[in-house]
C-alpha cells in the first residue's frame, strides 16, 4: 500500500509535478520556508543537518510560502537563486504553496492532520508575540509562521511537529531526527 503522505503530488522550484515517494525510506524534515523573514538564517542549519545525516537517509524538504506579511514575494527562480547563493542550499525545494486556509496544499492538510500541534521551546513566547501584534492564527492547527517543521520518518508517518523558533539545531529537534533515522 503506498503512503498517501509520499503520494501527494507536489511541483519543484524548476515546475516539475511530481510525488514525494523518490524519498520513501527516508528521513524527511518539511519545512515552509521564506527569504525575507526574521527567522531566515535557519537556512544555514537546515543545511548543516542535511549534509550531517544525508549519508544516513535525512532529507530536508523546503516549501517556499507568501502567506506570512509577504515574506516570500520572489519568483521561484528568484527563490531559488537567492537560497544557493546567500545560504549555499543544496536540498530539495520546491514551488511556492499555501499553507493555511482555504488554498492550503494537500501535503500540508496531511501533515497538520497527523500533527495538529507544534512542540515549542520552553517559555519561548513566540505564540504570544504573534498575538500581541495581531497575527493570531485563524484555527488552533493553523501553521504559525515561516519555518514550521514536520519531521516524518522512514514509514511515510509524521514523527513531530516543530514550532517556527524551534531551529533545526535545537537540542529536541537533533535527538528526535536521530531517533528517527534508527529505526
Amino acid at each position: 500500500m503506498q503512503n498517501s503522505l509520499l503520494n501527494t503530488h507536489v511541483t519543484t522550484i524548476d515546475g516539475e509535478v511530481t510525488t514525494l515517494e523518490k524519498y520513501a525510506g527516508k528521513v524527511l524534515l518539511i519545512v515552509n520556508v521564506a527569504s525575507r523573514c526574521g527567522l531566515t538564517p535557519q537556512y544555514e542549519q537546515l543545511e548543516n543537518i542535511q549534509k550531517a545525516w544525508a549519508e544516513q537517509g535525512f532529507v530536508v524538504l523546503c516549501f517556499p510560502c507568501n502567506q506570512f506579511m509577504g515574506q516570500e514575494p520572489g519568483s521561484e527562480e528568484e527563490i531559488k537563486t537567492y537560497c544557493a547563493s546567500t545560504w549555499g542550499i543544496t536540498f530539495p525545494m520546491f514551488s511556492k504553496i499555501d499553507v493555511n486556509g482555504d488554498a492550503r496544499h494537500p501535503l500540508y492538510q496531511k501533515l497538520i492532520a497527523a500533527a495538529p500541534t507544534a512542540v515549542a521551546p520552553e517559555k519561548s513566547g513566540f505564540y504570544e508575540r504573534m498575538v500581541s501584534k495581531g497575527r493570531t492564527p485563524l484555527y488552533p492547527d493553523d501553521i504559525l509562521w515561516n519555518f514550521e517543521k514536520f519531521l516524518v520518518g522512514r514509514d511515510g508517518q509524521v514523527v513531530q511537529r516543530f514550532s517556527p523558533d524551534m531551529t533545526p539545531e535545537d537540542p529536541i529537534v537533533m535527538e528526535s531526527i536521530k531517533i528517527a533515522l534508527a529505526k
